[in-house]
């Protein structure tokens, strides 16, 4: 992944920066006290990915503040997760914004172009995934990545999964996101050959006790290469996914 550091410098090689604004660039505070948050400025340079706005909790007018400053310092664009409808309205008035509801995320700036080494596939195990599942793939595509969705492919119909084995072997990871007993993941590990991130969600009866009875069963798989994010966790998933599909030669 090309961090900020290495645009920075790309910058100055091709003569669009001066040594002098590179080094202010690099000088500048690594995080802004605004009394009711403290910006990361410096992550970018040290994930290769800036700060990403967690909207449950905050009011609208905090949302637009922190915005204001990321814009300011140079974050072209800002991805809002867990935001909900009422805050997305007010902070529409203020910045153009792309709100997914079914996700829960807004997006300000444009997402940009997939320079990852490869596909990352979303599969669910049933409809009722789709919000989890949506958070995921939407944070994998701005931070830059291919994403295939493969939805209701859950082992109560097994020959649904099968039929899309081209897409699985291609992928370069997967996340696979599952409720109910979360089989899911075990069986996609099985079939595939790149890193399986599984996510329990809370889908499911009362003995799935909110998703917990997925989070077990993915954190007891048989098959090799399953990491597990917590439940209902979308945004981890794919923020991992993507830094998996970004890894370069060290």
């Amino acid at each position: 992944m090309k961090t900020e550091i290495r645009a920075i410098l790309k910058a100055v090689k091709e003569g669009r920066m001066t040594v002098d604004d590179a080094v202010l660039a690099l000088k500048k505070e690594p995080f802004e006290d605004i009394g009711y948050a403290k910006i990361d400025l410096h992550r970018g340079i040290r994930q290769g990915v800036p700060e990403v706005i967690y909207g449950a909790g905050k009011t609208a007018e905090q949302i637009i503040g922190i915005t204001e400053k990321m814009k300011l310092n140079g974050q072209n664009t800002v991805l809002i997760t867990r935001l909900s409808s009422k805050a997305a309205e007010k902070i529409r008035t203020v910045y153009d914004m792309e709100y997914k509801a079914e996700a829960g995320i807004g997006i300000i700036g444009s997402i940009p172009c997939a320079d990852g080494i490869g596909k990352i596939v979303v599969a669910t195990g049933g409809t009722s995934d789709i919000p989890v599942a949506e958070e995921a793939a939407i944070t994998a595509e701005v931070f830059g990545n291919e994403v295939v969705r493969l939805y209701d492919i859950g082992v109560a119909g097994l020959h649904r999964l099968l039929a899309h084995m081209d897409e699985i072997m291609c992928a370069s990871v997967i996340i696979a996101i599952a409720g109910m007993e979360g089989a899911l993941a075990s069986v996609i590990a099985g079939l595939a050959d790149c890193p399986v991130i599984a996510v329990p969600t809370s889908v499911g009866y009362g003995a799935s006790f909110n998703g917990l009875s997925a989070l077990l069963s993915m954190l007891n798989s048989c098959a090799g290469g399953v990491s597990v994010v917590n439940i209902d966790n979308g945004f981890g998933a794919g923020y991992l996914a993507s830094m998996i599909n970004h890894m370069e030669a060290k």
